[in-house]
């Protein structure tokens, strides 16, 4: 009984700070209409201050995850945690929509760019069988899945209530919770303060993550202007991935290993996290902004609707222990694809049908269920694949990537239904994450067939520059 009560109180603080930054993720899709009202700005205006949160994630998490090893998993986490609840006070306060940026897109991602890694390395370093750790993940990923899925809803609730800068305040004080939960959190390795930090590197993959998704963005308004920065993207990471060898082959630390990309096995993982959390923040802000933009809904109702994915996600989220004990991860991240497509089918094919809410419940509900399935194996597979010494860099690697999936699916799908609302661009948009989850699908399909046995606990030579225990 201590054992599981030590378990629950290392749980607690690290499931809720995923909780809440999905929650800063989704939330504000059912305040589009209030945010855009009360800001004096557009439906548009709102989508980039969603996207650039998402962004701004995606380009920091693997600086974030570096500096774990420099500064300490929890020193990282609790400043995370400051940094992002004075953002979500000053989104409170926002009299316009550059405050509210700065507040919500900038310092609530910059706090989310730090916090999230430790998270993931902690639970990595604390729970060391395959079975713990599946338990261990299935919560976090369960409060990561709820927060994205139920945002709308809480959202929803306080938006209706109160305003939308109450939800806000919520943020606020939760983060409040979470830092005194974190009192007692203990880090199994100690910081390195004299370890190297590849600040060039840094700037690269974070400008060239930054230019992919504002090219993304810009397609709707200027296609030339989208190639340009899509091609001075490609050029920039291109660029970082040459800083990186330059760096290794003169024998000094990078701020990504290289090595990371020669498992296969983490590759497809990383292929599949991207494009799980690509539909789930597609579907979300594609079917948030139909409701209330196409159909009147306020956002209650629509937080209300978003319900029946709620359901799905935390049903198969929380079973993940017993998932993975039956079930290979393979499979499960195959089936999780299968029902999530199957879900957006038949979201299309009911509402297309029948106009009333009802008929978005049993495509949310599979699209839930899905990705509820798979988020918990996909993280397993790849953190499971390198040893103690490389999960900051892992970790980091890992949430940019599910972070960039989540900020493509914002841009993606917003860009399409923005362009035309009323013309048929929320079948449209749907159809094209489909399509995206049966890339994720064949990729899955290509993975190991066995779970590959957990490797925290190897013995193995850490990086140049790695603290060692």
């Amino acid at each position: 009984m201590a054992a599981v009560a030590g378990a629950r109180r290392v749980l607690a603080p690290l499931a809720l700070a995923q909780f809440i930054c999905s929650f800063a993720g989704s939330n504000m899709n059912v305040m589009i209409n209030d945010i855009s009202k009360d800001l004096d700005t557009t439906v548009q205006g709102v989508q980039v201050a969603i996207t650039v949160f998402l962004l701004v994630m995606a380009a920091l998490m693997i600086p974030g995850g570096k500096l774990t090893d420099k500064w300490g998993r929890k020193r990282c986490l609790v400043a995370g945690l400051s940094v992002y609840g004075v953002g979500a006070v000053l989104s409170a306060a926002a009299p316009g929509l550059g405050v509210l940026i700065l507040g919500n897109s900038i310092l609530e991602g910059v706090g989310t760019a730090l916090l999230i890694p430790p998270v993931y390395i902690l639970t990595t370093l604390l729970f060391t069988d395959t079975a713990s750790r599946a338990r261990a993940f299935g919560a976090i990923m369960a409060m990561g899945g709820i927060g994205a899925a139920a945002g709308p809803l809480i959202g929803g609730l306080i938006t209706s209530a109160i305003s939308w800068r109450a939800a806000f305040v919520f943020q606020a004080l939760v983060i409040v919770v979470i830092v005194a939960l974190s009192r007692g959190l203990a880090d199994p390795l100690p910081p390195d303060p004299a370890r190297p930090f590849d600040t060039v590197g840094a700037v690269l993959s974070a400008a060239g993550l930054v230019l992919l998704v504002t090219g993304i963005l810009a397609v709707d308004n200027n296609g030339w202007l989208a190639l340009g920065l899509l091609l001075a993207g490609a050029l920039v990471l291109a660029g970082f991935l040459a800083w990186v060898r330059g760096r290794e082959r003169a024998g000094r630390e990078a701020l990504l290993s290289t090595a990371l990309f020669r498992d296969r096995t983490s590759n497809l993982g990383l292929v599949t996290q991207n494009t799980q959390w690509l539909m789930l923040m597609g579907v979300s802000f594609t079917v948030a902004a139909y409701l209330q933009v196409v159909r009147g809904y306020d956002a209650v109702e629509t937080g209300v609707i978003f319900t029946a994915a709620t359901l799905g996600i935390l049903a198969t989220s929380l079973a993940a222990g017993r998932l993975a004990r039956l079930h290979t991860q393979r499979g499960l991240i195959m089936t999780g694809f299968v029902v999530t497509i199957s879900g957006i089918a038949v979201l299309l094919a009911l509402v297309a049908w029948k106009p009333g809410a009802w008929a978005f419940a049993p495509g949310l509900l599979l699209i839930g269920l899905g990705l509820g399935v798979m988020l918990t194996p996909s993280v397993n597979v790849v953190q499971s694949c390198f040893p103690e010494a490389r999960q900051g860099e892992i970790s980091g690697l890992s949430r940019s990537v599910s972070n960039l999936g989540s900020s493509l699916g914002t841009a993606v799908a917003g860009t399409i239904l923005v362009s035309g609302l009323s013309k048929g661009a929320y079948a449209a948009a749907m159809a094209a994450l489909a399509v995206v989850g049966l890339g994720g699908l064949t990729a899955a399909a290509l993975l190991p067939r066995t779970a590959r046995p957990a490797a925290p606990g190897t013995a193995t030579a850490p990086p140049p520059g790695a603290s060692q225990q």
